[in-house]
């Protein structure tokens, strides 16, 4: 195993792939360094000297500048260097790229649920919507309803620990035996209890907007819960109306044909103010969703091509190793399926910052690209004038691990995006509609991401992270990526594949990427389910277009 990575030829950073000590001379590139400091894996070091205000280089990109005078040897911290970017103007297309061999693909298929408007599901979940806050405990009713005596309930695992320790307690057990029993209860998985088997599950999408706030953000609103039931993976849904509120269900409605024209699904929609008391709602609501999920159980899972495969791109609790295994293998997925006629989608604006260039330089026509400009300097400005900015981006367990600034971070998470051409710029949260990769404005918060990229039509999603993060969907599969394998071992609960083992046993990018694609096609099928699915994991929350990073 190599010591130490330099990312591009350009750099004068290296990247220290195991624990690194003060006095330790490193060679690199018949180059001798003396490290001057410990340099802990994952964290980079100098291979130059430099004086204040001189620039640091990685990923072949300007990613900081010398807050005071360096040596080669150094390690780069908080303390000695501060963010920097390049700046972006919209210039000639360079849409050529490294297009993947896929012919071992070529007739390779999924089986997914067939829509009537031709796209295919990896899932099949019934929705209950509401369109207010105000809506949510009725949610709460409808899921205790229908829930556990459809067999969709979840084992109860930690419940019967707590009763193993009252049971310990009412025989008279004293606070220390308490902290010390073994509660542990391993449960075997039950056999599928479902009265629906096609149907993967019943999904409660509550929130806290749709009232109040502005009416911009009702809009944003009814048109991410549109993309919601107009996604693949739906089969149909229940949506709660109080009446009175922003999110209008005209609003709704118009969205929905604004994706699908000739929309056929299954719609309830039930306003509260107009049938009357709660038990009435909540009976008619009852009826009408197990009507629904009678009509989606007749979906069987049939072959579809890869096409049909929309993958959402995503990361959260990034560390440094993120950009030079996770990330780029997932990038060369993304390329992979591109090849293929896929969709991909790649989002998170605030951590694309310093890689601008290279993004608007891949778009495809000069007006996406301008598009993408317009996008990205206006969410910048909007930061800076509530007091932040991009450069405040990184996470305090980001920095810990070694990404010490916004640039540094940005440039490794773009290698999501592989290297083809950006057919689209999309504002949140408009629906992709076109084969390649696409961009979609969202903040860099991970669920609120990921929450927006199912909206805009993603049906898998890939999700790389260095430190750890049980973040799911309610109706689409998250994949939980490992950027190095302490991390796969320690959290492998959560964590569905590895990519460490580019780090520690020579694996390439492409080899990981195309055993990222097999494991893709497995979980569409339905062959494989993912950690966040079997934890019910269901994270939900709509962006309300504020500063959020």
């Amino acid at each position: 195993m190599d010591r130490v990575l330099k990312v591009h030829p350009k750099d004068n950073l290296l990247v220290a792939l195991t624990d690194l000590f003060k006095g330790e001379i490193i060679i690199y590139e018949n180059e001798k360094i003396t490290l001057l400091d410990d340099v802990k894996a994952k964290h980079k070091f100098l291979t130059t000297d430099l004086n204040i205000g001189e620039e640091l280089l990685m990923y072949g990109v300007l990613v900081g500048k010398a807050q005071i005078d360096l040596k080669a040897g150094n390690i780069i911290n908080t303390n000695n260097v501060r963010h920097a970017a390049n700046p972006f103007e919209v210039g000639e297309r360079k849409l050529a790229w490294d297009r993947p061999d896929v012919s071992k693909w070529k007739n390779t298929t999924f089986n997914g649920f067939h829509r009537a408007d031709g796209s295919v599901g990896t899932a099949n979940y019934w929705l209950v919507i509401p369109m207010v806050f105000c809506e949510n405990r009725n949610l709460e009713v409808l899921q205790e309803a229908l829930v556990t005596p459809l067999g969709y309930g979840r084992k109860k695992a930690y419940q019967n620990q707590a009763l193993k320790l009252i049971d310990l307690y009412k025989s008279g057990a004293d606070k220390n035996s308490i902290l010390n029993a073994d509660i542990f209860i391993e449960e075997q998985p039950e056999k599928s209890k479902r009265l629906f088997p096609n149907v993967d599950g019943i999904k409660f999408l509550n929130h806290d907007g749709g009232c109040g706030g502005t009416r911009d953000d009702a809009q944003a609103l009814c048109a991410l819960l549109a993309g919601y039931i107009t996604n693949p993976n739906c089969a149909g849904a229940t949506v709660l109306s109080l009446g009175c509120q922003n999110a209008q269900v005209p609003i709704l409605e118009e969205e929905i044909k604004k994706r699908d024209a000739n929309f056929s699904k299954p719609l309830y929609i039930l306003d509260q103010q107009k049938v009357g008391t709660e038990a009435d709602l909540l009976a008619l609501a009852i009826k009408q969703t197990f009507a629904g999920l009678m009509e989606a159980n007749q979906q069987e899972r049939k072959p579809a091509p890869l096409s049909n495969i929309t993958i959402g791109l995503e990361c959260g609790g990034s560390d440094g190793f993120s950009g030079i295994s996770a990330n780029p293998a997932i990038g060369y997925t993304s390329d992979l399926l591109v090849a293929l006629g896929g969709k991909v989608i790649l989002a998170e604006f605030p951590e694309l910052c310093g890689v601008e260039q290279n993004i608007s330089d891949r778009c495809v026509t000069i007006e996406e690209a301008n598009r993408f400009s317009s996008l990205m300097k206006t969410y910048a400005a909007k930061a800076v004038a509530a007091g932040s900015g991009f450069d405040m981006n990184p996470s305090p367990g980001n920095i810990k691990d070694g990404l010490i600034t916004d640039a540094i971070k940005s440039a490794g998470a773009a290698k999501k995006g592989g290297t083809s051409p950006v057919v689209a710029i999309l504002d949140y949260p408009e629906m992709v509609t076109k084969p390649g990769l696409n961009l979609l404005c969202t903040p860099g918060n991970d669920v609120e991401s990921t929450t927006a990229e199912v909206g805009s039509g993603a049906n898998v999603v890939l999700f790389t992270t260095g430190l750890g993060t049980p973040t799911g969907n309610p109706i689409t599969p998250v994949i939980k990526i490992a950027s190095n394998t302490t991390l796969f071992n320690k959290m492998s609960d959560i964590m569905d594949v590895n990519t460490g083992t580019i780090i520690d046993d020579g694996e390439t990018i492409y080899e990981a990427g195309e055993r990222i694609l097999d494991y893709v096609i497995k979980v569409a099928s339905g062959e494989i389910e993912v950690s966040a699915v079997r934890h019910g994991q269901d994270d939900f929350i709509p962006w309300k277009r504020g500063v959020s990073l």
